[in-house]
């Protein structure tokens, strides 16, 4: 039976909009001993994940005052993005190399309020561990770190789903988390839509 407590966290991870979709991440356990508060947290923080913020940063803020600029102003555009992406490839190589396979485990679903992720093992985590948290998305050549609390775990085809709120998460990587997951609907949405469309041509 949950309590008035854990009720409070799920609702906590329903407070953003979440989205089923597949990446790998690492997760450790943290011992309650040794949870870090916030300020430890970004002081722990690897410095990859620093750097890929502020580029991500500093990119959004030179490109925003071109977008309502219109003649010479779309040619440097089109320039920068270019610029942006080869950058983007850079830091998608680097965040890369802090995927540690002995920590690698599979998530199923993300949104601004937390992930689920699943194991084979019922041993590995359970429900009030804190986690050390590295979420990889190849695909936007990003990666976030954080620290989540597991609120729930359910067996689902003999397989543990362990839903996870974040305990301690920068509010920009939240916010890109958000971005990331509107990101996936949207192509989710448009491969429905061309599935839907094949199908018609086919009857």
């Amino acid at each position: 039976m949950k309590t008035d407590e854990n009720q409070t966290k799920l609702a906590q991870f329903d407070e953003f909009f979440s989205i089923k979709y597949t990446f790998n991440i690492n997760a450790s356990i943290i011992s309650k001993a040794q949870l870090p508060d916030y300020q430890q947290f970004i002081a722990n923080m690897p410095t990859p994940f620093k750097i890929a913020s502020e580029v991500n940063n500093l990119e959004q803020s030179a490109l925003r005052p071109l977008q309502a600029v219109a003649g010479v102003a779309s040619q440097l555009m089109e320039y920068l993005n270019h610029q942006s992406k080869k950058m983007d490839l850079l830091i998608g190589y680097i965040l890369g190399q802090q995927d540690d396979d002995n920590a690698r485990f599979e998530a199923i679903k993300f949104g601004g309020g937390g992930i689920i992720f699943q194991t084979d093992d019922s041993q590995l985590f359970n429900t009030s561990d804190f986690i050390e948290l590295k979420l990889f998305f190849p695909e936007e050549n990003s990666a976030l770190y954080c620290v989540g609390e597991i609120v729930d775990t359910e067996l689902v085809d003999s397989i543990n789903q362990h839903k996870v709120i974040f305990h301690h998460i920068r509010e920009e990587d939240r916010e890109a988390l958000v971005r990331n997951s509107l990101h996936q609907q949207s192509k989710q949405l448009q491969a429905l839509a061309q599935q839907r469309s094949q199908e018609k041509k086919l009857k």
